[in-house]
């Protein structure tokens, strides 16, 4: 910082320091300005210009020093000056007071702060440069950010300082207008019994009421821009209240609660309803992982004193009990359950035309169009493929290929390479060595399962590689080769290049969000991985909604059937009132054996991003329903505030690790700490006792180790 800033930074800390120890503060309250309010209309009877100067000065010096007083201070115009010369006065004070405090900040801190986050303040420096005016207009409307952070914030982007000027004049005009009104009103209040005023009580209700009708009215002038091109298309009737896109976890439970209030709702499906999560991904791997873990069970029978047992079976078998399990979950998500649950189905493909036009061409044949007042989005994701040269060629499945692909086959692949090192890829590498495959599985980052702990991911890799995976992290796939008829992959690891044949190759790098092919691009609404939303679900157009994956930023069942919740509602009652979708605790689990299960932050995420933390661990390995089980392996690993028993995040490594997490997952939702878990009675012998002594070990490290000293000599003395 150079000698100028110093100065000017000393300056300011000495004329706020004084603010305070002077005392100078008392004379911007109320009681002050209403024992001075017959002083104040006499110097302003017989000196007017002085006073309406000094008025002026004073407000200018308040508003960019950013000093408390400010509504005192206005309201003071009101009463002092009137309506009419205390709102000129007001406005324009406000306004260069706000301008000095954007450029004093700009001066002593947009540099630095720059420099510094510049990385991160980027998206919002490209949002200044687009829609600043009309940002900052917002917030000088509705008065919820207090008026001098905005003046500092803003003065640490790019925003023009004339540009900053003119919209803070306009923005502030009409609250400035409320609180100087309400000051006209205090001026003529002489007694108690002059509070029930109507004019004052008037003036009280503009206050409450002003953010509410500034919000609407930046809500209706919004609209009336993004809607504006499609204006003379807007239906006079509609024939929905609401229309699904899509038949996964958050179509259908969009679906289901539009009909479960009465909405008249339509989802439509261009595939198989259940999505992704029936057909291809939780329900057919969770099968794969049961049959693969008995598998490996019988191999290893004699951990439980039994005889160790090579398992007989048709690989043909496995895979169509997995088929059997999918069609018996199946009519939980059929078009017969949701039609009689009110539901209209339509299968086919579904495309925007307009906001509230829907085209749907029919899978029977045909199209059909479709309004409505409300539209949710929930198109779901699909597995990405690497653009690896020669992947055409040799020939590959995904995660939701693989069932029909791999249900022809008599035998179980015999060299089978899996791409990818996360969740997906990790479970279907285990469960197909355990079932006999010989699995190598190539990773590009330095580890598997890269977002959780370091812990974490070496216990996973051991447990994979015990099955007999060949775990190759830190290996880059570059192209796929056939080699005298025989199919290879060519991966690089520290510079040098390696050859894996292969018989079947798995990608499992991933998913991405479906976004062509609805009419997204057609409409202009924003798409970067996923389709871009507000806190509400909501799109550019408010009436259009995404949920799901196509909306992220989790990819999972639940998740995505917790922001359908928020979707459907606020499409239908959103007029009314809006819900935030709220990610504050969302659990998820991996099922590899030993299964993980996180919610909250781990010590990575708290690490990342500067979380003062405490670690409290219990080894699943001194659980007497673990060892019973031969399950005594993992951990509870607990991440609390230091020194408070607030939990922050809850990692759990061991067998149904992804159903012990639902205590904490319980616990964080509704504020309970460990305390409360340890005070709970916890059935023995049960794995869910982990959960307990996760707790005592937190009260354990904080024992009152004073107090227990007290107690230690009160006992020998009561021994005598």
């Amino acid at each position: 910082m150079n000698v100028r800033k110093i100065l000017v930074l000393l300056a300011l800390v000495a004329t706020v320091g004084a603010f305070f120890a002077l005392g100078w503060n008392r004379y911007f309250s109320l009681e002050f300005l209403k024992e001075s309010q017959a002083r104040f209309a006499e110097l302003r009877a017989t000196q007017p210009l002085t006073m309406a100067a000094a008025y002026f000065v004073t407000y200018v010096a308040v508003t960019a020093l950013s000093l408390p007083g400010a509504t005192i201070v206005t309201l003071a115009g009101g009463a002092l000056f009137g309506l009419g010369w205390g709102l000129l006065l007001v406005s324009f004070a406000s306004s260069i007071g706000a301008t000095l405090a954007f450029l004093t900040a700009r001066f002593l801190l947009r540099d630095s702060v720059q420099s510094r986050f510049g990385q991160r303040l980027a998206e919002i420096n490209r949002g200044i440069d687009k829609d600043g005016a009309f940002y900052l207009f917002t917030l000088r409307l509705i008065p919820v950010v207090p008026f001098f952070v905005i003046n500092l914030l803003m003065g640490l982007t790019k925003m023009k300082a004339r540009t900053f000027y003119w919209v803070s004049q306009l923005g502030m005009l009409a609250g400035t207008a409320v609180y100087v009104n309400a000051g006209t009103q205090l001026g003529q209040l002489n007694s108690l019994q002059g509070i029930l005023s109507p004019a004052l009580l008037g003036s009280f209700v503009l206050l409450g009421l002003f953010p509410l009708m500034a919000r609407r009215l930046v809500e209706a002038v919004q609209k009336r821009k993004v809607y504006a091109r499609w204006a003379p298309q807007r239906p006079q009737r509609f024939d929905r209240n609401l229309i699904v896109i899509g038949a996964g976890a958050g179509g259908l439970v969009s679906a289901y609660i539009a009909a479960a209030v009465k909405a008249k709702v339509t989802l439509v499906e261009a595939h198989k309803m259940g999505g992704d999560c029936l057909n291809y991904g939780c329900v057919p791997s969770k099968a794969l992982i049961r049959s693969a873990k008995l598998a490996h069970q019988m191999r290893h029978a004699s951990r439980y004193g039994l005889s160790d047992a090579t398992p007989g079976f048709r690989f043909k078998a496995v895979m169509q009990r997995i088929h059997d399990v999918i069609q018996a979950i199946a009519p939980h998500d059929s078009v017969e359950r949701y039609t009689g649950l009110g539901v209209e189905v339509l299968q086919g493909y579904a495309k925007l035309v307009n906001p509230w036009t829907v085209e749907i061409a029919l899978t029977g044949g045909g199209t059909q169009r479709l309004t409505a007042r409300s539209i949710v989005i929930a198109a779901g994701a699909r597995p990405f493929v690497p653009p690896l040269p020669g992947l055409d060629d040799v020939g590959y499945v995904t995660s939701d290929t693989l069932w029909d692909a791999f249900a022809r086959l008599d035998e179980v692949p015999r060299r089978l390479v899996v791409l990818g090192g996360g969740p997906i890829g990790c479970e279907l590498a285990q469960s197909f060595a355990r079932l006999g495959a010989q699995v190598t599985q190539v990773e590009m980052a330095p580890r598997l399962m890269i977002r959780e702990d370091e812990e974490v991911s070496a216990l996973a890799k051991a447990s994979l590689a015990a099955d007999g995976v060949a775990v190759l992290t830190g290996h880059k796939a570059l192209r796929c080769e056939r080699v005298n008829g025989e199919k290879t992959l060519v991966v690089e690891h520290d510079g040098v290049e390696k050859r894996i044949a292969f018989d079947q190759l798995l990608c499992a790098v991933g998913r991405v969000a479906r976004l062509t092919g609805y009419g997204l691009e057609d409409l202009g609404i924003p798409t970067n991985r996923t389709v871009e939303t507000n806190e509400y679900l909501q799109t550019i157009y408010p009436n259009i909604f995404a949920a799901g994956d196509v909306a992220g930023p989790f990819q999972f069942t639940h998740t995505a059937a917790h922001q359908a919740w928020y979707a459907a509602v606020n499409a239908l009652f959103g007029d009314f009132r809006k819900f935030k979708a709220d990610y504050s605790v969302i659990p998820w689990a991996t099922f590899i054996d030993p299964e993980v299960a996180r919610v909250g932050l781990n010590e990575q995420e708290a690490k990342e991003k500067g979380i003062a933390y405490e670690v409290t661990k219990y080894g699943i390995d001194d659980l007497d329903r673990a060892i019973a089980d031969s399950e005594a392996h993992g951990f509870v690993k607990v991440l609390t505030v230091p020194g408070k028993d607030r939990i922050l995040g809850v990692t759990i490594v061991g067998t149904h690790a992804g159903d012990l997490l639902a205590e904490y997952v319980l616990a964080m939702k509704h504020g309970l700490g460990l305390n409360k878990i340890l005070g709970t009675i916890h059935t023995y012998p049960t794995l869910a006792e982990a959960n307990k002594y996760a707790a005592g070990e937190w009260k354990r490290a904080h024992a009152p180790q004073r107090l227990l000293q007290w107690v230690r000599k009160f006992h020998d003395w009561k021994r005598g």
